[in-house]
């Protein structure tokens, strides 16, 4: 099968690239590298010709809802309309789970992301995961200084790998509408995510949990974005936990004897 990967250079694209070579596709690259912009639409269709599916993990880091709407809105819109063009005939994304209703910050982007998706002509799939484990890092890289400010949140965090692996499972199925969820395997507090992270790099920080305002601050709150175990269809469920995760990290990050 030919995929093209848009986003396929991020931390859950690289993956994804790398899983599905792996699987024997022949995968390409959605980037300006190769002369592709994704928000103007320009060289997408010569990109997608002979293209069985797109696969679409497309990222913007923001909290503006007016930001993170722009870009989802406009590089879906680009790719699907390219698509058309080029008969592609699967359209795969990955959103957040338990975003529903949360028409806030960066999950408004992922909202009109899904929503444009289900109004467009390519058939497609709708892949919902928790977030990764490596958000508590992301959040921590944000703030300077001894003392760092997380969103009080539960969180069931899942590994980028097996995200990438269930990605690359329904690209093999072909388009299935939304289908299950895939969440981590145990409940966690994201501020004690970060305050093991930091103990494990050796580094000293102060963590304190705040409650965010707005919409925004109350889906954190809710522990909504861990996902429903009871829900129909029930959920996929990972297999990393987040300090198996951080073991396999350290391993990863040893230097070499």
């Amino acid at each position: 099968m030919r995929i093209a990967v848009a986003g396929g250079s991020g931390t859950v694209g690289a993956q994804c690239v790398d899983t599905l070579r792996a699987r024997g596709h022949e995968v390409s690259i959605l980037s300006r590298r190769a002369g592709i912009d994704l928000r103007d639409g320009s060289g997408l269709v010569q990109a997608l010709d002979g293209m069985d599916t797109v696969l679409d993990v497309t990222n913007v880091m923001t909290l503006s809802r007016r930001r993170a709407r722009t870009f989802f809105q406009t590089v879906t819109t680009n790719l699907l309309r390219a698509e058309r063009r080029a008969g592609v005939t699967h359209h795969l994304i990955l959103s957040i789970v338990g975003i529903d209703g949360v028409d806030a910050a960066y999950y408004a982007g992922k909202l009109a992301q899904e929503q444009r998706v289900l109004n467009g002509d390519t058939p497609f799939t709708i892949a919902r995961a928790t977030q990764f484990h490596e958000f508590a890092g992301q959040l921590l890289d944000t703030q300077r200084g001894p003392l760092a400010l997380l969103p009080r949140t539960l969180v069931r965090p899942v590994a980028v790998h097996e995200v990438a692996e269930r990605l690359a499972m329904l690209a093999d199925a072909g388009p299935q509408g939304r289908v299950a969820d895939l969440i981590g395997p145990r409940d966690e507090v994201l501020a004690d995510l970060a305050r093991r992270q930091l103990r494990a790099d050796g580094i000293t920080r102060v963590v304190r949990e705040v409650r965010f305002p707005g919409a925004y601050g109350r889906c954190l709150a809710s522990g909504r974005l861990r996902g429903d175990p009871t829900g129909n269809p029930g959920p996929v469920y990972g297999r990393t936990t987040f300090d198996d995760w951080l073991q396999a990290r350290r391993r990863d990050n040893a230097p070499p004897r």
